[in-house]
Formats: structure tokens, sequence, C-alpha cells
């Protein structure tokens, strides 16, 4: 059988044109918007988790790899039929640790990816760990891949009839869900230091007996070409800087660039992007951003209804600051910024704490107020503009539920245009 990311990379490769969007969440609303739009664009869904999200120990959802494939599954049609991507699988929880420990945790990470049926596998070794350089030089960052790939291969050989894996790799790596401090530009990956990693992640690879099936099977190389990210602005792409980067894509048989932190970006970026060689768009925080707008909006339009329903800002604000570990080492400033940030940022902090009780039951109750009734035009309007149009436009009510679908559709929608 075929990998299917393997699929849309080969034609890009034939082409120069298409790519995949690579849906880097673990929120429901984000996991079936996504699937609804897969769907009308006849596309290959590819929903990824990151090692902070859900590892062997259960990561911040509390999941494990297979029970985040069952729970997908549940949420999705039964004949849906997304492929799974494993991002910045590494030793990226474990950087306290000294690296034997921090890599003995990988490992075991990697096989549980792979025998819950994940595909798509990001060999992110680019961290440095307790006692370790910074940055790692290339040759430690490949050594540590290929030694977290022969673990996927012979994990994958147990499992006959399996898909073959498909592999990313890379050592200049955005940080995963946006910069942490204020960006002063971005600058793109130099062709030198691309074609330095490819070539020593393939050297790397054949040393540990991973030939040319394994390598025809590393599909993207992980660079940075200018975006990102932080909490109150974004890096647009600008192609001109990084068209000497987007030309190395063709030395490469097999492999396009995958583009991280493209967050936030304008639809015209995304389509540059997709021309320029950098297929494979992942987008994360971004979704769940705009989850959240829809459900404040919502809260404020429950407020002018006047009915009783919770205030999940207030339940969110109180959430946080009773358990501010998700946020507070990132956020900073007097009080007044940190609650901002807490908000509002663009790194979306706020995302891990959706699926907490005291979170979660406020969203209920707010869902519950507004039930299934359409709400009045004008004053959804007021906040929902955009969706108010796309129910408008598909004939559809203008319940809460509606809404909050096309609020998430409405970020996701550019990215689909982008890749077909």
């Amino acid at each position: 059988m075929e990998n299917r990311v393997a699929a849309v990379i080969a034609a890009h490769k034939r082409h120069g044109c298409g790519g995949i969007v690579s849906v880097c969440s673990a929120h429901p609303a984000v996991i079936r918007a996504a699937e609804e739009l897969a769907r009308e664009y006849g596309a290959t869904l590819l929903l990824e988790s990151t090692s902070n999200q859900v590892d062997q120990f259960g990561g911040y959802t509390g999941l494990t790899p297979a029970q985040f494939i069952a729970q997908v599954k549940a949420l999705l049609p039964a004949d849906a039929n997304p492929v799974f991507g494993g991002d910045h699988l590494g030793p990226n929880r474990w950087q306290h640790l000294p690296s034997d420990e921090a890599m003995k945790n990988s490992e075991e990470l990697i096989r549980h990816y792979v025998q819950a049926g994940y595909e798509k596998i990001h060999l992110d070794c680019s961290m440095s760990c307790a006692g370790d350089p910074v940055p790692l030089p290339d040759a430690t960052v490949a050594e540590r891949a290929a030694r977290l790939c022969r673990i996927a291969e012979d994990t994958r050989a147990a499992m006959p009839g399996a898909v073959p894996l498909v592999y990313i790799i890379g050592t200049e790596v955005p940080v995963p869900g946006g910069a942490k401090e204020a960006l002063d530009g971005v600058t793109p990956t130099t062709p030198d230091a691309a074609r330095t990693t490819y070539a020593v992640h393939k050297d790397t690879f054949a040393a540990h007996g991973l030939g040319d099936d394994v390598w025809a099977r590393v599909v993207a190389l992980v660079v940075q070409p200018g975006v990102e990210f932080d909490h109150h602005g974004v890096e647009d792409y600008r192609p001109e800087r990084a068209t000497a980067l987007s030309a190395v894509a063709n030395d490469f048989p097999h492999a396009v660039f995958e583009a991280h932190s493209t967050d936030y970006q304008t639809p015209q970026a995304f389509k540059a992007l997709v021309r320029d060689h950098f297929a494979i768009l992942k987008v994360g925080p971004a979704l769940t951003f705009a989850y959240r707008e829809a459900v404040y909006a919502l809260n404020h339009i429950a407020r002018k209804l006047k009915l009783n329903a919770p205030d999940v800002e207030a339940a969110a604000e109180a959430l946080m600051l009773a358990e501010p570990a998700q946020w507070q080492k990132y956020y900073h400033g007097d009080a007044d910024e940190q609650r901002l940030l807490r908000h509002y940022s663009l790194s979306d902090r706020i995302r891990y704490y959706w699926s907490q009780p005291q979170l979660d039951e406020a969203v209920q109750g707010l869902r519950a107020a507004l039930g299934t009734r359409p709400l009045p035009f004008g004053l959804a309007h007021q906040y929902l503009p955009d969706a108010v149009e796309a129910c408008r436009a598909r004939g559809e009510a203008l319940t809460a539920e509606n809404l909050i679908r096309h609020h998430i559709r409405a970020a996701l929608v550019p990215y689909y245009e982008a890749c077909v």
C-alpha cells in the first residue's frame, strides 16, 4: 500500500504544484472542521499530534498515541480515513534530562506512535538535552534521528500489511507553538545549511543500515522559510527572501520542504509557500485561536440575550490563574499584560485548558443556554460576521454550533485552497 502523504509529495515533485495541509490539534471542533473541509476538497486528511500533546505517558491531553487515534476516529464519520502524523518526535519533552535518558524515552515514544498506526513521523532531535552543546551539530542531530528511524522501521516491520512510514527531518526547526519572545525579523534557512542537513542525514542513515528504500521515504526537510508568529505579531512570508532556499528542493529526488509555524499567514502567502516547494503546511494554534474567538463571541451574545449561561471567559481566567503551569513561563509583563496574553496571545496557550473539567463545563453550559435555535441575525453578525455569511451561503441556521464550525473553517480554508 502506498503512503498517501508520499503520493502527494511525489505529485508535487512531478508537477511543481499541490501540497498537503497538516492539522496539528487535538481539539474535537478543529478535527471535525478539518475532516469536513478535506472531504469537500477531495484532499488527504492529515492529522498530527505533537510530542507535547500525546506520548507514552499521556502528554498534556492525557492520551497515548493509540488513545489519540481512537478518540479521533470516534469523533469522525465511519468512512473518514485520516492519515496520522507525529510531530516533533524526539527528546523535546525530556530536554531537562541527560541525552542518554532522553533518547531512551524518545525510542519508546517512537515505538508507541508507530505501533498505534501513525504513518508520518517527524524525527526531531534538533533540541539540546542536559549537558549538550547549544546548538547541536548537524552530525549529532542526524545520529539521533537515525537511531529513532531504526526503531521506527523495526517496529513497522513487525506489523504485516502496514502502510510504509514516511519521515520528516531537519535541524532548523521552529519552536513548537510559536516564538516565546517578540520577533525582530526571521531569517530564512540558508541554501547551504539545507543541503548540509540533507547530506549529513543521508550519510548517517546509510551508516545505520537505513538504505535507499528508507531514504526515498524521507519526504520533507523542515527549514525556516521566514515565517513565524509571536504573542502579538506575525512575520509574513516574503517569497523574494526564500528564492535561493526554494530552489534547493529541486536537488532532492523525493523530498520537499515542510513549513512549520504557518499560522496566521495570508491566503496569498500559503499559495506562494506551496509554489515555492514548502508543500507541507503545518497549522495548529491558529485553529484553536479561532475556536476561542467563536466561543468568546457566543459568550458575549449570551450576555446580550440575558441568558442564564456561564461566563466562559471568566471560567478560563480562573482556571489559568489556579493552574498556571502551561502559560506562566511564556507570558511576561505586568498583571494587565499577562491577562491579555492569557486570552489573546497568538500562541494560544489557552488551548491547553479546554479539556479541563472546570472550563469544559462552562463551555457546555454556554452551548446548552444558546441551544439549537437560530440566533438573531444582527446580533450574531455583530460578533461573527464571516461565519454568519458562510451559514447564509450554505442555507444553514445561525446556531451556536454552526457559527463555531464556520469560524474554524474560515481559518482552514486558505490552507486547502493553497494545496489543491
